[in-house]
């Protein structure tokens, strides 16, 4: 008999529904990488809704893993040419094999027997998948959070704000709420009630951060002296982690609350879970352009300050070096954070220029000049060129190469001083 593996992807991740020894052997095959669904949870949500019922057999025989889409899964996937509906922007399809090989021949979903028929399954599968890829998401901020310089747990309790101080107390009614939704298997009316007020809070916390990153960009804005230029510098360097840190926090958070409430949709609406599933989407998608904005115009300004003391270098060395130092710092954490919550932007690393580049350039413009460049030569005496010599050369132009090789450049240079 074939095996059949329906396939249903939201743009973020790809559930793969079918026999589980079919559904296994289509994931090898494929190597892709996934996590349990968690399907079984659509049958109790959904039992009493109409039309459900005679697919609560396939539910329950049926096994479903969650992909997350990565640039090289969604192009594995591409090749199943999967087909999109333009109502809740899903794409769907069906893989079919025979004896124990996958074909890759990809048939619309159809038939009474098909899973992926129904709506209300359709949209209950959706919302899980969109849970789980928010889940997976949490982890990833999670995970981030716990490999900057100072965790945001420390962060936010050394902080005496206000604002910080009600995020904590968000964090822990949130955290409480999630591990009842784990312990029950669904979010009851009393349990919701306790955390559907918290997304206020999150969201003034939210824009005081933003508010924070704005204002050290338009100090950068403010500066035109090289010196204090690299003071503002070094004070976006200690302070952007932080901000990011309680960004980061604060979506994590927002995240957890979206999937405690497309549970309780679920439970108590389950007809309006696809269309909840969309606006939970699209305000999250609006979140993530607040936050770039705001973070993409810092590293503008960091970026427009390491051109000027680019300009300076050979007349303010040591701040030149201090600003494109600092803006490639924050651009590494920016960066980071950035990759973490799903940001995707490119961007090239300053690099100082050499002392060497910038003292060739004013010899030829001062020879050019004649005698009246006989003095600016004297800048490449012994004194300029010993200058010259610290510099090991250009840094390198991977922002991650950079941060992990700065500590021994830096040692190196003071051991050759």
């Amino acid at each position: 008999m074939d095996d059949e593996i329906q396939l249903i992807s939201d743009g973020d991740g790809l559930a793969v529904i079918g026999d589980p020894t079919a559904v296994e052997r289509f994931l090898i095959s494929e190597g892709l990488p996934s996590k349990d669904l968690g399907l079984q949870r659509l049958r109790p949500a959904l039992g009493a809704a109409a039309g459900v019922v005679q697919a609560g057999s396939e539910i329950a025989a049926n096994s479903g893993r969650w992909v997350k889409l990565t640039q090289e899964s969604a192009e594995q996937i591409k090749k199943f040419g999967l087909m999109t509906s333009s109502k809740t922007g899903l794409s769907s399809g069906v893989v079919q094999g025979k004896g124990g090989q996958i074909k890759g021949i990809v048939q619309f979903v159809r038939g009474p027997g098909s899973l992926a028929t129904n709506p209300a399954v359709l949209a209950g599968a959706a919302g899980i998948m969109a849970q789980v890829a928010m889940q997976q998401a949490m982890d990833e901020i999670t995970d981030y959070l716990a490999t900057i310089d100072q965790k945001v747990d420390d962060l936010l309790r050394a902080q005496k704000d206000a604002v910080l101080a009600d995020m904590i107390g968000v964090d822990l009614v949130i955290e409480e709420a999630m591990i009842i939704r784990e312990q029950v298997g669904r979010v009851s009316e009393v349990t919701w009630s306790k955390v559907q007020a918290t997304s206020v809070t999150l969201a003034r916390t939210q824009a005081y951060a933003l508010r924070q990153l704005d204002a050290l960009a338009k100090k950068m804005e403010d500066k035109t002296k090289i010196g204090d230029l690299a003071t503002a510098s070094k004070e976006a360097e200690s302070k952007v982690q932080e901000g990011l840190a309680v960004l980061a926090r604060c979506f994590q958070l927002q995240d957890a609350i979206a999937v405690l409430e497309l549970d309780r949709v679920l439970d108590a609406s389950p007809e309006e879970l696809d269309q909840h599933r969309l606006a939970l989407r699209a305000a999250r998608q609006n979140r993530l352009q607040l936050i770039a904005r705001s973070t993409q115009h810092l590293l503008a300004r960091m970026d427009a300050a390491a051109g000027t003391a680019n300009t300076k270098v050979l007349l303010h060395p040591k701040p030149s070096r201090a600003v494109v130092d600092s803006s490639n710092h924050v651009a590494v954490a920016v960066v980071d954070f950035h990759g973490r919550l799903g940001i995707e932007r490119d961007r090239q690393s300053w690099e100082a220029r050499r002392w060497v580049d910038a003292a060739v350039e004013v010899r030829d413009k001062a020879l050019e000049t004649g005698a009246g460049g006989v003095d600016a030569a004297r800048l490449l005496g012994n004194e300029t060129l010993d200058r010259a010599r610290s510099v090991t050369g250009k840094l390198s132009s991977g922002i991650a190469g950079r941060a992990f090789r700065r500590r021994g450049d830096d040692d190196e240079r003071d051991e050759e001083g």
